[in-house]
Parts: structure tokens; C-alpha cells; sequence
């Protein structure tokens, strides 16, 4: 049985407002008793199918029906994605994270590429996530023999705001998909969204939901939104520092020993400002000019950061040991045609169509 608190909504908007630097301090005690607070894990993200993506997520660049910058690409060759891996983990990152602009995943051709891929940086001694939406369990049992480390598959805001963000699929698609991968060996890598409109209680629904999962995700990635062009969040102002400070220090109390990632909006915190974020209980950052189609800080700038709070990179499978990788001709699980029907709300945003008819 767990032993894990139960958590309610006005216990976390309590812990939530507590004045920051008693919840600093208490969260900083906490990562203490469970993470070395000097480590931080460096991570690349490589968008392997850039934009197209069917979905009306109101902050995604990636969305085919809003006009942004980005461009739809083809699926990359397991080639040009091992040279970026290789490129990542010559300047010190020891987790690749492939991210593919799908609504769900299809088998055919282009998943066995990304099995492939897998297998391909599984034998670089990296830890290798994924993120490519919807999938069922047996294609969560596919990327588990290829050695998949963990599978990304954020819940972004609470059940109840999803609705104002997302009318393409379900808050329950989501959760049905971590209870998929959580069949497996894989490890769980969710986690969500905030500046776009959500309240504190949002916040706090979202990391209960988080926190009430069993076993709790290992990795929640807290990501500040940042407002693209063309999109229907495109007016929103950016997150302060202060509320990244207490998302972060939120979650590392209540997932208590979660790898918490400081994610999107980085390039707008300043070296302070991530400095404190440590000290709440963020141990890990993802490096690079992009993560995915927005912009990131520089990884010489990043490692300058380091060198003068003192932190070093974390090496992978030190959470976990590394996953086996089974050739493609040995695997049990193969491809079942399977067509699942991952749910349409038919609910509407107005924002999101009235960017979408501009």
C-alpha cells in the first residue's frame, strides 16, 4: 500500500501561497532527502516530425491550423538523429528526448523508424524518452523492448481547464496512455503547462492528478508557456519567475522523489532565477537552441551556469538501470494494425477557432 499523502485542493493553494521563502525552504529540504541537490540532469530534445500536427493545442506552434513559422518536415532518418544525439552527448547531455508532432501512434513504417531510433540510442549509453501522443499498450510493450528509458505524455493543466485549451482529445486519452506505458518497464515522464490562463487551484488539480498516480511519474516537466505568433495564446504574458519558483518548489513537495525538469521558458529566467529553482527542487534542464520550435538558452551558457553554482551533470541510469534493448527479429510484440478510438470531445474554444479562421 502507499504511503504517499493524499493531497486536496486547498491544502496545495495553501502550500502554493505560503510565503516563498518558507515553501523554498521546504521544498529544499525535502529534494535534499532525496536527491543529491548539487546534480542536475542535462537533456536534448530533437524534434524528429516537425508541425502538421492535427490537434488544436492553443499554445502549439506544431498545430496545422494555425499560421506560425513553423514548417511541417518529414520524419527524420535514424542517421540524422543519431548525429544529434552524439552531437547532445559530446556536449555533456546523458537523456535524448525524440518528439514527433502526431495526434497518436499508427503502426506501420514510420513507427518502426522510431523503434529503430530507439534502438539506436539505447546503444549510445543514453537514456532515450519519446513523445508522439496517444499509444496504446501494445505499442508501449513495442517501445519498451527497444529500450525505451521513458515516455513523455503531459497532462498540461487540471481536467477541468483542459477543456479551455484542447477540444481534439480528452483529459482521460491522456491518463489512459500513462496507465499503457505504465504496463511496461518504461518510466513515466508527465507533466504540464502554466501562464496560460489557468488559475492556482488548475495548478494544484493538475499536480494532485500527478501525485495521485501510483507509482508516481518519475520526471514532471514544469514548463512556463511561451506565447508564439499565430497561435491562439499568442497575447498571453509570460509566467514571473516567482511563479515558476513555486510550481516548482509545489511539485518537489508533493512528488517528492519525481526528477522535476525546468522546461520551456528558460531563455526568459535569468541564472537567479534558475539558481532558486534548483534550490525548490528542479534537477533537471534541457539543453540546446530549440526545444522543439521555441527558443532555449545557449549550452555554453548553460554550462557556464553550472560551473558557477556548482552543479554537476547528473549521468543516466543513475535513477535507473538501463533497459535492455531486444533486436527487432526477437521481439514478442509486433505490429496489430490496432485502430484505436481515441476520443474527440466535439466541444468548441472560440479562441482557438477565431485563430484558426484568421
Amino acid at each position: 500500500m502507499s504511503t504517499e499523502k493524499k493531497w486536496t485542493q486547498v491544502e496545495v493553494v495553501a502550500l502554493y501561497n505560503k510565503p516563498i521563502m518558507e515553501l523554498v525552504y521546504e521544498a529544499a529540504t525535502v529534494h535534499r532527502r532525496y536527491h543529491d541537490p548539487n546534480k542536475v540532469q542535462v537533456s536534448t530534445l530533437i524534434s524528429i516530425k516537425t508541425g502538421g500536427c492535427p490537434e488544436d493545442c492553443a499554445y502549439c506552434p506544431q498545430a496545422a491550423r494555425y499560421h506560425t513559422e513553423v514548417k511541417a518536415e518529414r520524419l527524420m532518418s535514424v542517421e540524422q538523429v543519431k548525429a544529434q544525439a552524439l552531437a547532445a552527448k559530446a556536449r555533456g547531455s546523458s537523456r535524448i528526448c525524440m518528439g514527433a508532432a502526431w495526434r497518436n501512434v499508427k503502426d506501420g513504417p514510420e513507427f518502426d523508424q522510431v523503434l529503430d531510433m530507439v534502438r539506436t540510442l539505447n546503444r549510445l549509453d543514453m537514456e532515450v524518452c519519446c513523445t508522439l501522443g496517444m499509444l496504446t499498450e501494445n505499442q508501449a510493450q513495442r517501445l519498451s523492448e527497444a529500450g525505451l528509458y521513458a515516455y513523455n505524455h503531459n497532462l498540461d493543466s487540471s481536467a477541468e481547464y483542459y477543456e479551455e485549451i484542447i477540444s481534439t482529445r480528452s483529459y482521460n486519452d491522456r491518463l489512459q496512455t500513462i496507465e499503457n506505458v505504465r504496463k511496461t518497464n518504461i518510466t513515466v515522464c508527465s507533466g504540464g503547462i502554466i501562464g496560460m490562463g489557468e488559475n492556482i487551484a488548475d495548478r494544484a488539480n493538475m499536480l494532485i492528478t500527478l501525485a495521485a498516480l501510483l507509482p508516481q511519474p518519475e520526471s514532471v516537466p514544469i514548463n512556463a508557456l511561451v506565447p508564439v505568433p499565430g497561435t491562439p495564446m499568442e497575447a498571453m504574458e509570460t509566467v514571473s519567475i516567482w511563479e515558476m519558483v513555486r510550481m516548482v518548489a509545489t511539485t518537489r513537495i508533493l512528488l517528492p522523489q519525481t526528477q522535476v525538469r525546468l522546461s520551456a521558458g528558460r531563455s526568459n529566467m535569468s541564472h537567479e532565477g534558475q539558481a532558486l529553482c534548483f534550490f525548490a527542487g528542479a534537477n533537471s534542464i534541457f539543453a540546446g537552441d530549440k526545444l522543439l520550435t521555441t527558443p532555449n538558452p545557449d549550452i555554453n551558457e548553460d554550462l557556464a551556469m553550472f560551473k558557477t553554482l556548482g552543479l554537476n551533470p547528473q549521468k543516466p541510469f543513475e535513477k535507473k538501470k538501463q533497459p535492455e534493448t531486444i533486436a527487432t527479429e526477437a521481439a514478442q510484440y509486433h505490429a496489430l494494425g490496432e485502430r484505436p478510438q481515441w476520443s474527440r470531445p466535439g466541444h468548441s474554444i472560440g479562441r482557438n477557432l477565431a485563430k484558426q479562421q484568421e
